[in-house]
């Protein structure tokens, strides 16, 4: 069996899955790859951004696994002037139900982007409120919990608006727009996430 390894930039609206859901947009609408090649891990429909897509199993746990807690960089726009309050409570950690239960998410690194980021438009756009800032944050985690970031923003009391993964260790988006896909080598993907 040859293997085979994407980075796509999915955009938004879009299911990470290739098989179809009621009328939902799925990856097989945007990337043409072999059949045996599915996603690892998930971006949820209304995230947009970095997904590798392999028929590699091994490269499946190593990525998913938590003991190795890779990087994963998301940049959110939020509702509202965030603080830097907020930003030093998401860096400490913040409390977040998973499953009914309370969990409080590890620390990591949080920042307040001093000017927009260059991102693609989004269709379609996030609702434009005059008099209410929609402010950019760059963050880092470790970890991988079900809608994660986007509860996070909410414990600190500033809603995601716009959820992009830019990065997992050193694959990025970056240069790529929503459908884009890009084929690596095993050793180019391999160095990138595990060097």
């Amino acid at each position: 069996m040859s293997l085979h390894y994407f980075i796509v930039y999915k955009p938004y609206e879009v299911l990470t899955r290739f098989g179809k859901e009621g009328d939902k947009a799925v990856l097989s609408d945007f990337f043409k790859v072999p059949r045996d090649v599915y996603p690892v891990g998930r971006l949820d429909y209304d995230s947009e951004g970095l997904l590798i897509l392999t028929n590699d199993k091994s490269l499946n746990h190593r990525i998913l696994d938590p003991q190795f807690a890779h990087e994963r960089e998301y940049w959110v726009q939020v509702d509202g002037a965030v603080t830097n309050a907020a930003i030093q409570q998401l860096r400490e950690g913040v409390p977040i139900n998973i499953d009914g239960k309370t969990y409080r998410t590890r620390g990591c690194d949080a920042a307040i982007f001093t000017e927009d980021p260059f991102v693609p438009d989004r269709h379609p756009p996030i609702r434009f409120r005059k008099h209410i800032p929609a402010p950019w944050i760059r963050l880092i985690l470790r970890e991988g919990k079900n809608r994660q970031v986007r509860k996070m923003t909410a414990a600190v009391g500033f809603p995601t608006l716009r959820l992009i993964r830019y990065r997992i260790e050193q694959l990025s988006i970056d240069g790529m727009q929503p459908g884009d896909l890009v084929e690596l080598s095993r050793p180019a993907l391999y160095n990138a996430l595990f060097k």
